[in-house]
């Protein structure tokens, strides 16, 4: 842990001589859903490769980009493109990212995704406030030695995803007129999709929708003391009882199109904050 702290602030100082930005604010913009940096003002990107210790995006619709600037008067910093688990990282390069935004300053950490849905009031590019998760990923961010410093050694999750800005975006989309569901997410490890009888499985123990992110990183964020939005967008429907093949590319299509919706609700809660 001691190494991490160090990996983090060396990141934090690289990204600080290049940055004059203070953003309370971090995004994480998931698959097929990185429109909302094109919407950032008074932009500075950095490349990922140029920044000590970050892992390198290998997913297709990851631009790779840690973007700083401003949504309307609020100072925000944006990762354009996530890491996977799956991706053969570690879950600490996983979430490196959010540690690094926390020690620039972000008091809140709006992450998105694409997702599965196994709730069948759930349709094919529907939004979703993530209301709660389960961690099947078979692994956990904040396993080792723990540095005070950077979090609790027992961090409670009573409240991974704050009640607050669950309210706020909300509010939003009543504001917007924008079709809003709340569900809970579960993490896993993938990148294989699920069986008829796994998404079976994680229906009966309460999962509305499935991905391979957003978890671990929800997790660090909140041992780091952060507030924690997320959104997700259902990309295929998954009924055990009629499944059908899926198709990447028909994912990341669903999902670019619902993308100008999602970013008019996080530019939303953003201005609200």
């Amino acid at each position: 842990m001691a190494e991490l702290k160090k990996n983090v602030e060396e990141a934090r100082d690289f990204i600080k001589a290049r940055v004059t930005s203070a953003p309370k604010i971090g995004i994480i913009l998931g698959t097929g859903l990185g429109a909302l940096a094109k919407e950032i003002e008074d932009k500075k990107e950095l490349p990922y490769t140029e920044i000590p210790y970050f892992p390198m995006s290998t997913v297709m619709t990851h631009a790779g980009n840690f973007v700083f600037g401003k949504v309307g008067r609020r100072e925000v910093m944006a990762m354009e493109g996530r890491f996977h688990y799956y991706e053969g990282y570690s879950m600490k390069d996983v979430t490196f990212p959010v540690r690094v935004m926390k020690a620039l300053g972000a008091e809140v950490l709006i992450v998105s995704n694409a997702a599965g849905g196994m709730n069948p009031e759930f349709s094919v590019g529907d939004i979703v406030l993530i209301s709660d998760h389960i961690n099947l990923m078979g692994d956990n961010p904040l396993i080792g030695p723990n540095d005070d410093k950077l979090g609790p050694r027992f961090p409670d999750m009573s409240e991974p995803y704050s009640r607050r800005l669950i309210k706020v975006a909300e509010d939003v989309a009543i504001k917007e007129k924008i079709e809003i569901k709340k569900g809970v997410y579960v993490g896993v490890a993938g990148p294989n999709l699920e069986t008829a009888a796994e998404y079976r499985f994680l229906k009966t123990i309460g999962a509305d929708m499935v991905g391979m992110s957003t978890v671990p990183e929800a997790i660090v964020a909140v041992h780091a003391g952060m507030e924690v939005c997320g959104i997700s967008c259902i990309t295929d429907e998954c009924n055990p009882d009629a499944l059908k093949p899926a198709d990447i590319n028909e994912i990341i299509k669903i999902a670019s199109n619902a993308e100008p919706i999602i970013t008019q609700l996080i530019k939303g809660v953003i201005t609200q904050l």
